[in-house]
């Protein structure tokens, strides 16, 4: 027996392919390594699973930096739009949260990964589970999947949805590089985004701030031209390593970015203050510090910013909490404030790709036909998700990447034999 369409891999992009396929008749064949369709997707979103975000098509793509632009003509057949309404047909109606980010309602991914392999069953598709597949031949008419146990299955199309080398315990551990490689595909190279960073600074290594979470900093990345990169506003965290949370996720590829291009470390700057500009704050802390000339500085600075992180500054220049306001010089006060502007944070590594929450680099967009998700250099075969060189923020991005692309491979994989 032949099938019309393999996908190989059952994430958000191969569950998605299978389907589209199936549905536009194609005999589908789904084959997972692991013993769970859908094991990343049951984990995202904190376990609730932020299948889509709701803003509008050119800021989605503006949230995917990695090769966002060459979803556009993917966007034009199945976009965030669609995704929603495919849900709400499987009976999983999704809400809106801050940032446009759509949950399922009942804030269960389970839901989400449940609707989708019931879908695949309600469609006949052919499902193998605890099928690692060892290669691929390719042929003329027809391409041959190897399993590890030296079963084979013939085929019309593949579609690789095998993912990146990030979250490897939920399968993503790199195995279809190697199958895009002998169909003659370049693979741009791998490194880690939405990634932790390392700092060795002192106060990092003594663990001072380890466990204090920044709220609604603005967190900014520097060249070495000391010329800002790119800012996110959001929250951080400082660990035993260095530095976490969403901020610092979001600027993370830019900080790999520029090691890579063999900076020794890179520095961040931390504006705790964000809606405040740096000469207001000096005047507002110069007129209570005279108001309040009696009272302990520390006392007068309360609030401001978190207690552990005022008293870590306050010690970083030598200000001693029993400090009173008319004794302190205004200079302190300047290099305060400037820290508490632009604290700056040296970076010299980040945690490693398999620690990542998303693979950069992949199978290189310019060999695959945007509109359809095919190869440029392999008849009947397909790319989508993660293995391809597309990445983009969390929050709903990577994964909405992941479905249209998926959709569109299913799509057309099926309208080619048809």
């Amino acid at each position: 027996m032949i099938y019309d369409v393999t996908v190989i891999g059952g994430g958000p992009s191969g569950l998605m392919a299978a389907i589209a396929a199936a549905e536009n008749g194609a005999k589908t064949l789904l084959i997972e390594k692991g013993n769970k369709l859908g094991k990343k997707l049951e984990i995202s979103g904190g376990g609730r699973c932020n299948v889509t975000s709701r803003l509008p098509e050119a800021e989605i793509i503006k949230h995917i930096p990695g090769n966002g632009r060459f979803l556009y003509s993917a966007f034009s057949l199945f976009n965030n739009e669609d995704i929603i309404d495919f849900f709400e047909k499987l009976n999983v109606p999704l809400k809106e949260e801050d940032h446009g980010r759509m949950f399922p309602v009942s804030n269960s991914a389970k839901d989400v990964v449940q609707a989708l392999v019931t879908q695949l069953q309600h469609l006949k598709v052919t499902i193998k589970k605890n099928s690692p597949v060892e290669a691929i031949d390719y042929g003329t008419n027809k391409h041959t999947v190897i399993f590890k146990n030296k079963e084979k299955v013939d085929t019309k199309n593949v579609i690789l949805a095998v993912g990146g080398k990030a979250v490897p315990y939920t399968g993503s551990t790199g195995d279809g590089y190697s199958w895009a490689k002998k169909a003659g595909h370049t693979i741009t190279e791998l490194y880690p985004t939405e990634v932790p960073l390392l700092s060795d600074q002192n106060f990092i290594k003594q663990k001072t701030l380890q466990g204090l979470a920044l709220r609604d900093i603005a967190l900014t990345v520097k060249d070495e031209k000391d010329k800002s990169v790119v800012t996110h506003r959001m929250d951080m965290l400082f660990t035993h390593f260095g530095i976490s949370g969403p901020a610092v996720l979001r600027c993370s590829q830019y900080v790999v970015k520029l090691l890579r291009k063999g900076n020794q470390q890179v520095k961040l700057e931390i504006d705790a203050l964000p809606d405040k500009k740096e000469h207001s704050l000096i005047e507002e802390i110069n007129d209570e510090l005279v108001k309040q000339s009696k009272k302990n500085v520390r006392n007068i600075l309360k609030g401001l910013v978190p207690e552990r992180y005022l008293d870590f500054l306050l010690s970083k220049h030598s200000i001693s909490s029993d400090t009173k306001a008319a004794n302190i010089s205004r200079e302190k006060i300047y290099a305060l404030v400037g820290d508490l502007k632009a604290f700056p944070i040296l970076v010299h590594n980040s945690l490693p790709l398999e620690k990542a929450f998303v693979t950069g680099g992949g199978v290189s967009i310019k060999e695959v036909t945007p509109t359809t998700m095919q190869s440029k250099r392999m008849d009947g075969l397909f790319f989508c998700g993660e293995i391809l060189d597309i990445h983009g923020y969390t929050g709903g991005y990577n994964i909405t990447a992941a479905m249209v692309t998926g959709r569109v491979a299913g799509l057309h994989a099926a309208w080619s034999v048809n």
